[in-house]
């Protein structure tokens, strides 16, 4: 029986790299985004788009309902979130509440409409981030999301371990994506809006590899934390980092 997975913003960036990742797995590939950006054209007839909106808890329902068509889901990804800096003093309701409810709110949904489809040996994956570590400055509310979303992580493995469903998160540092370039683009943000510069640095000073990791990186491991050679793996939030934050 074919596989699926359900990703949520694999339609591009680190997303798009996942739907790679796990098509290159053999499985067949739900996506939920607001936009396709032609996700099926990577796959036709194993990858499906859903047009969705991951504040809302009903579109992650139909992305599990739309998943059991294509095979047996057997993991969801909750990747969908964005990244803003801004200092505290100018964060307005609309900027708190719209990245909380994309990045956290969003993954919770998800993992509510995975755990009540997966079945044993299922793996709920969560894309978190090295900002959810370690703070940093005009970076409040992207951290707070993300230590959030390693707190979902954990508890929901203890959960929803005696069912043996899995639960993880992968936490990249910065990936070159064309959402990291514009979020780096802006004043607040620690590039002060000159991000080859400050990714060039951040590489040479940073990182024990002296690199950066890839998005095909990120989805290498995400698709191994889904198989079985994971199957002791849960409650965990893994650096893929090159070093960036030995632990």
């Amino acid at each position: 029986m074919t596989k699926s997975v359900v990703i949520t913003g694999g339609n591009r960036g680190i997303g798009r790299s996942l739907s790679e990742g796990f098509l290159a797995a053999g499985y067949s590939v739900v996506v939920g985004a607001r936009q396709d950006f032609d996700v099926e054209a990577l796959a036709p007839g194993r990858v499906k788009f859903v047009a969705m909106d991951v504040r809302n808890e009903a579109d992650h329902v139909t992305l599990t309902q739309e998943a059991a068509k294509l095979g047996t889901l057997t993991a969801f990804v909750n990747n969908a979130g964005f990244s803003a800096w801004s200092p505290i003093g100018e964060i307005t309701d609309d900027f708190f509440d719209t990245m909380m409810a994309t990045n956290l709110k969003g993954a919770f949904w998800g993992c509510k409409a995975a755990s009540a489809t997966l079945g044993k040996g299922g793996s709920i994956i969560n894309i978190s981030s090295m900002a959810a570590k370690r703070g940093s400055a005009n970076n409040s509310v992207y951290c707070a999301t993300k230590f959030g979303m390693n707190g979902l992580t954990q508890s929901l493995a203890k959960e929803l371990g005696p069912r043996g469903i899995r639960v993880n998160a992968v936490c990249p540092v910065l990936v070159r994506t064309d959402g990291l370039i514009e979020a780096l683009e802006v004043e607040n943000s620690p590039a002060k809006g000159d991000p080859e510069t400050f990714l060039e640095n951040f590489r040479k000073n940073q990182a024990a590899l002296e690199r950066l990791p890839t998005g095909e990186e990120v989805a290498n491991y995400a698709v191994w934390l889904a198989s079985e050679q994971a199957s002791a793996m849960t409650g965990q939030c893994v650096n893929v980092d090159c070093g960036v934050f030995p632990q």
